[in-house]
């Protein structure tokens, strides 16, 4: 893995375009080889969630090649929840992640929500550690995560008004 940070430009993606479909779609088939059970893996992501006002889908471009993904949907008036959070294996450990989730914060604040939440899986230590490391913490499972032995739920309030 290397170790270099890797420059990306994000950019705000309609969900349901190429880029956006391809990235799901190997973000969907490494989580069901993590967690093979029977309804371990929580998919669900609406075009109608991201759209402008009520949430964001953001691309990772490095070298104009999409490298990552990452969605925002706002819960209530105060939460938005990270969802679809992805980078593809041979452009992570290289700061990508990072990017993406400052992006999804700014989008967040920019939508008027002061607190993120979030769910990742106990089989993802690498999640885990970015998330810790962004100032996220573990707290009690919401919403469709309730009863799933599986999840990781977390959150962090985000900075107030400038």
């Amino acid at each position: 893995m290397a170790s270099r940070a890797l420059p990306a430009v994000i950019r705000a993606e309609d969900l349901l375009s190429s880029v956006a479909l391809s990235l799901i779609g190997r973000l969907n088939a490494e989580l069901t080889e993590r967690y093979p059970e029977e309804g371990a893996t929580h998919f669900r992501l609406d075009a109608a969630e991201v759209a402008p006002g009520r949430g964001a889908f953001v691309v990772a471009y490095a070298r104009e090649v999409p490298v990552g993904c990452g969605a925002v949907r706002a819960l209530d008036a105060t939460a938005a929840e990270i969802k679809r959070m992805y980078v593809v294996p041979e452009a992570r450990g290289r700061g990508i992640a990072g990017a993406i989730l400052r992006a999804l914060e700014e989008q967040a604040l920019a939508l008027g929500r002061t607190r993120l939440v979030l769910e990742t899986g106990v089989r993802q230590p690498e999640a885990l550690a970015l998330y810790r490391r962004a100032g996220f913490v573990e707290i009690p499972p919401f919403g469709e995560y309730l009863g799933s032995p599986l999840s990781v739920c977390m959150g962090k309030d985000l900075p107030g008004p400038r």
